[in-house]
């Protein structure tokens, strides 16, 4: 399958790099002039590093021309950060073609995004936006063309907008993640299984003094204890009320399974958190007013989040209590100034109307 990965962090050399090794034809689109005529002088290539060793992956290209990346892809793949979003929105939507599927694993309803921009772009092609609750990959890149892969996700919740055109959308992906997959509802559902607005606040916001002490600092090892896991699991119960309040079902893939012995397998499978700080890929230098875990998670997610909520009637305490802190550290009101479904222009519709927009999309 001809493949096309947007970016050029962690996320999508993963992704183009996986792919490859999958047998896929991956076109690898980025930004930065300088780094992509770096890459292609090295061969366009990446090397994956993980629990079975190192391997070589040739890409088909490498280039700064979306449209070039793009044209006869099947899938697109854009695992950048949330806030990336609408610029690379914006680019992509002129070359967008009949029969095309987005991912953007995850997105903070970053497929919506990605869906008006097409239509405000007035490309009118029958194509599919999908979203997913985590990053498929713990992943961490160790050079420029170089990438470490420490877990694969097993299960990948997924959500489609619009929701017609799941069943196509959802084959089209699992050739990418074969046996991964799995059907969620509709892209607002999708968003709502994102685990980084829930996992990283807390993490980001509760550390705030030992990150900025120490030079560095493994947020998830020495930052991850009892108190902070007592408040993820509340934070989460926010999440899965307004799931079960706009009437998504199980399962809700809570963040607690990610940290079980037993019982349901989480997103990245059993054992999933050790091997993350085993690795030792975490223990970094966090800015903490820059870090993604608050731009992202925080500023982006957690608004996001509480948007939703106040469609759904459901309280959410914490998660505004931690937009006020995190806003407070940064300097900023991340309360009035993130994401919401007003600022993605979905603030006059009442519930009704989204899941009619979300069942059957914009107008062709």
């Amino acid at each position: 399958m001809k493949i096309a990965v947007l970016g050029g962090g962690n996320g999508s050399f993963a992704a183009a790099g996986d792919f490859a090794l999958q047998g896929h034809e991956v076109r690898l689109w980025r930004r930065d002039t300088e780094a992509v005529a770096q890459h292609r002088a090295a061969g366009s290539r990446i090397a994956v590093k993980d629990a079975r060793g190192r391997h070589d992956a040739q890409l088909a290209l490498v280039t700064t021309d979306i449209a070039e990346a793009v044209r006869g892809a099947e899938l697109i793949v854009c695992p950048a950060p949330a806030f990336a979003q609408h610029d690379i929105a914006r680019a992509l939507a002129p070359h967008l073609a009949d029969g095309q599927v987005v991912y953007l694993p995850p997105a903070t309803f970053g497929s919506f995004i990605f869906a008006k921009a097409a239509h405000d772009a007035g490309n009118r092609a029958d194509v599919a936006f999908a979203e997913t609750g985590t990053l498929p990959w713990l992943t961490r890149k160790h050079g420029p063309f170089e990438v470490a892969i420490t877990i694969r996700a097993r299960r990948l919740p997924t959500g489609v907008f619009p929701r017609r055109s799941a069943p196509y959308a959802l084959a089209v992906i699992g050739k990418a993640f074969p046996g991964v997959i799995e059907d969620c509802g509709d892209a607002l559902s999708g968003a709502l299984m994102n685990a980084g607005c829930i996992i990283h606040p807390p993490l980001i916001v509760m550390n705030a003094g030992p990150i900025e002490h120490f030079e560095r600092w493994d947020i998830h090892k020495e930052g991850t204890q009892a108190a902070i896991r007592r408040v993820t699991d509340a934070l989460d119960a926010e999440r899965i009320a307004i799931r079960e309040r706009l009437g998504y079902g199980a399962p809700h893939f809570p963040l607690a399974h990610h940290y079980a012995k037993e019982g349901e397998e989480w997103m990245y499978g059993r054992g999933s958190h050790d091997r993350l700080t085993d690795s030792g890929d975490w223990r970094e230098q966090l800015v903490l007013t820059e870090h993604r875990y608050m731009r992202e998670d925080l500023r982006v997610g957690l608004s996001f989040l509480t948007s939703v909520a106040r469609l759904a009637g459901v309280a959410t305490p914490l998660a505004s209590a931690f937009l006020a802190i995190g806003g407070a550290i940064c300097g900023e009101n991340f309360l009035a100034d993130g994401r919401t479904l007003e600022s993605v222009g979905l603030g006059g519709l009442d519930r009704a109307a989204l899941q009619k927009l979300l069942k059957e999309g914009f107008p062709r």
